[in-house]
């Protein structure tokens, strides 16, 4: 249990925001619930009383500087983070705290990178970007399979999801990803991103138990593109998704992550397969969970508990991988995510 410090979560009354709330407040943390929409946020109040909520917009910074007023950190849970991301960041700075966000946007989490890695050094914090299901888990299973390795030849991270059930915030960030992309797909090669029009192709990839073997779309890119090259030399980093989630995923009646138990949790499962090869030599890391959405509120939330209490390895824009002890943050996560590590 943490010690009654104060984190913001931008984005309260979202999917993944509900789960980081009730993360926090299970950690012993107090949240403050922050968000554009003032009913949203009494609704939410309403559900737990005694939540502070405090309405405030990216299109107003002084909204911002009042929502993290007494705050030690600030999650960002609000996509599309291509809007939210640079305005609660600057916040963040202004008011001296980390930041943490659970972005699966390539675009947006290069941009944080980009823009805001100096400015975080000089200021002595720490920005995670991606502290999430994509981005975050998979460059600390890649990290943690990694171990002594100075360097890999590839890093290969497959996802096998039962089902795929988008959240409204995920689609509208796939919209505008698509978007500032002109519709192009990207991959991660010859140690650097190459935006391309080629055709998904599929293959089998040999989960391990209990998945075992199962199709996915080869280049199904995810932010792990971004986290794992940002601190591991890889040069060629590729992410794979399971064909039926997929296929939900891009659904034109898709539907939304349904309630199955007393967390709030749907009944999707996943397990993210990691695989780091270097000449002739391979090692690889498991992850197994349910619900990719409920998983990334105990990611995020240990990612500050970290940082909060000096668990932290450097400052600035970092990825999990670089700024935490992979394996260790890892085992931390039980009971939320089987972990398990082959080298």
């Amino acid at each position: 249990m943490e010690t009654g410090l104060t984190v913001a979560v931008f984005g309260a009354y979202g999917h993944t925001g509900r789960f980081v709330v009730a993360e926090l407040i299970a950690r012993g943390f107090v949240p403050v619930a922050v968000g554009r929409d003032a009913d949203k946020l009494r609704a939410l109040a309403e559900s737990r009383p005694g939540l502070d909520v405090r309405p405030a917009s990216v299109d107003d910074p002084a909204s911002l500087d009042r929502a993290l007023e007494g705050a030690a950190a600030v999650i960002n849970t609000a996509g599309p983070f291509a809007v939210t991301g640079a305005p609660v960041i600057e916040a963040a700075l202004r008011a001296g705290i980390p930041y943490v966000d659970v972005a699966a946007e390539i675009e947006a989490n290069v941009d944080t990178f980009e823009r805001f890695g100096d400015r975080a050094r000089a200021a002595g914090t720490v920005i995670v970007p991606a502290m999430a299901f994509y981005g975050g888990l998979g460059d600390l299973l890649a990290t943690a399979a990694m171990g002594d390795w100075a360097s890999a030849d590839e890093a290969h991270i497959a996802y096998g999801l039962s089902s795929w059930h988008p959240t409204a915030g995920t689609l509208a960030a796939g919209k505008v990803s698509r978007e500032r992309r002109n519709g192009r797909h990207v991959r991660f090669t010859q140690g650097r991103l190459e935006y391309h029009d080629d055709e998904f192709t599929v293959q089998e990839w040999p989960f391990p138990a209990p998945m075992g073997p199962r199709p996915v779309i080869g280049e199904f890119t995810m932010a792990d593109v971004v986290t794992v090259p940002s601190h591991l030399k890889v040069p060629e980093v590729r992410t794979y998704m399971a064909v039926d989630a997929a296929q939900d995923l891009s659904a034109p009646d898709a539907s939304a992550p349904a309630a199955v138990d007393e967390h709030g949790r749907s009944d999707q499962t996943f397990l993210v397969d990691v695989v780091v090869r270097s000449g002739d030599a391979e090692r690889r890391a498991v992850a197994v969970g349910q619900d990719i959405y409920a998983v990334s509120a105990p990611l995020a939330v240990e990612a500050v508990g970290r940082i909060l209490t000096g668990r932290t390895r450097t400052t600035g824009v970092a990825s999990a991988g670089e700024v935490f002890d992979a394996p260790d943050f890892l085992r931390a996560l039980a009971p939320h995510i089987s972990f398990d590590l082959h080298r």
